[in-house]
């Protein structure tokens, strides 16, 4: 994933500062193998150091969000989930069943965007594709 190198760079390249509170949200995201919200990411950071508030949380995602170091989805839920942006591009399936998300790659989908640019005369600059439906282990039952 990410270094922090590359954090810290993003970030004073756009007038900001890597802040303790910063760190210890990106390390976190940075850590997990999971699209956290961001309440279950503000338990996490709460568990390392209470004194941060969930506004700061907030603010955060919404700041890394802008400079382009953290994405949002909705993944079928009613909240959004962030992840550390990826360094090669991805897409989601989540299980209408158990909550599952799988992620996958699928260049043809940037293939299209290319296309539809050059044909229309676009400049596409986020391309989301979120797929939802059953997963395999719901379709034979044995979710837990």
């Amino acid at each position: 994933m990410n270094d922090c190198n590359h954090w810290i760079e993003t970030l004073q390249a756009h007038g900001y500062r890597l802040t303790r509170q910063r760190r210890l949200i990106i390390k976190i995201l940075e850590e997990s193998h999971e699209h956290l919200d961001a309440e279950t990411l503000y338990d996490r950071v709460r568990a390392c150091d209470e004194s941060i508030g969930l506004a700061t949380v907030y603010r955060t995602l919404s700041l890394l969000k802008q400079v382009g170091l953290v994405e949002e989805h909705r993944l079928g839920a009613e909240h959004s989930h962030f992840e550390a942006t990826p360094e090669t591009p991805h897409y989601h399936f989540t299980c209408r069943h158990c909550g599952r998300v799988i992620e996958f790659a699928a260049p043809e989908v940037l293939n299209v965007a290319r296309e539809l640019s050059a044909r229309e005369g676009l400049h596409v600059t986020d391309v989301h594709l979120f797929l939802s439906g059953c997963c395999a282990r719901c379709q034979k039952g044995e979710t837990e």
